[in-house]
């Protein structure tokens, strides 16, 4: 049981907020926690947010970590709607969004705090996340869509090189780990609470391009995360919020002048996914999605004002498609291979 001494405790407002989403991960809080407890960087505040778990989450938390601030959710709002409750319930000048299946180094903040002062002009900061279960193997070193609409996990599956230090420029960080700007926030605004769940951090990523924000890469910020411990890999649930935020994130996001021109690529490449995942694993579920993805196209299209006809940046930030038979090599890491971003 940890002590409030073991804890930052701050009588300002203090330079970071950690906004923990949980949903039913009590046996993951306390790990996940006790490496925050031991973080070199302190002036912080934790919030955990809890989607109406049920199995004893905030009486854990009430008990072992009084410390930490508990915003109670009656039901499951879903990621993106609880990220932004902690972010209100906050006013730190960054603000770090952490998935409850992970573990933290203790230089973990140090070195995103330490790189976001340094680079004011940047609003997104991504970790190094490592497999709990393989620590040689990289997870995720931030996201990557290119021209084609397909998103995944920068380096995932590659073996960790620990002499990297200098932070890379990147498309956006995976929302499991990662620092934000607040002040971007006030620019961007927050989480798209309709996706509920998966690729939302790709969206806010997007949007924070198209307005002007970089995204760093920090090497030393290490965590290590047990791959969809929460939202199962391969399950109903994932895939059909993969399959229905696909459309969504194109639909809001997608460079307007190039839109058309790459509207055959992303047909193609889109429809390849659906039969994959119906021809090889009998998973009906992304299609679904995408049905109702699609049902909703006005809606989205709407939230496109920001995105004006004459992008200057078109697809710079996009990376060139790759064919087909090569696309799969970017999942070939994950428990149950699947062309979506799956963090």
């Amino acid at each position: 049981m940890k002590s409030e001494g073991e804890w930052p405790l701050n009588s300002r407002i203090p330079l970071v907020s950690v906004v923990i989403p949980n949903w039913n991960g009590g046996a993951l809080l306390a790990v996940c926690l006790e490496t925050l407890s031991h973080q070199t960087f302190r002036d912080f505040e934790v919030c955990v947010v809890d989607n109406g778990s049920t199995d004893g989450s905030v009486a854990y938390l009430a008990q072992h970590f009084p410390c930490v601030r508990v915003i109670a959710n009656a039901q499951n709002l879903g990621f993106a709607a609880a990220v932004n409750q902690g972010i209100r319930a906050g006013q730190s000048r960054y603000v770090a969004v952490l998935n409850n299946d992970t573990e933290v180094a203790p230089d973990w903040l140090a070195a995103l705090v330490s790189t976001a002062e340094r680079f004011p002009d940047a609003g997104m900061f991504a970790s190094k996340m490592l497999f709990a279960n393989d620590v040689q193997v990289i997870n995720s070193t931030g996201v990557c869509v290119d021209r084609a609409g397909i998103v995944w996990d920068r380096r995932g599956g590659e073996i960790d090189d620990d002499r990297e230090v200098a932070p890379v420029e990147i498309f956006g960080p995976c929302g499991g780990a990662a620092l934000y700007r607040r002040e971007m926030f006030g620019v961007i605004g927050l989480f798209d609470e309709d996706f509920f769940a998966y690729l939302e951090d790709v969206d806010l990523a997007w949007r924070a391009c198209t307005a002007g924000w970089r995204c760093l890469y920090v090497p030393q910020a290490c965590v290590l995360h047990r791959h969809s411990a929460t939202g199962k890999e391969g399950s109903p649930f994932k895939s059909f919020h993969l399959g229905r935020n696909k459309v969504w994130l194109m639909v809001k996001n997608y460079p307007f002048r190039a839109l058309w021109r790459y509207v055959p690529l992303l047909v193609f490449y889109d429809m390849m996914a659906v039969l994959f995942m119906l021809a090889v694993r009998g998973d009906v579920h992304t299609l679904r999605g995408r049905w109702a993805g699609w049902l909703q196209l006005r809606r989205m299209w709407r939230k496109r004002p920001y995105i004006s006809p004459n992008d200057r940046k078109d697809v710079a930030c996009l990376l060139p498609p790759v064919w087909p038979w090569r696309v799969l090599r970017r999942y070939q890491h994950l428990p149950a291979v699947a062309p979506e971003h799956s963090t």
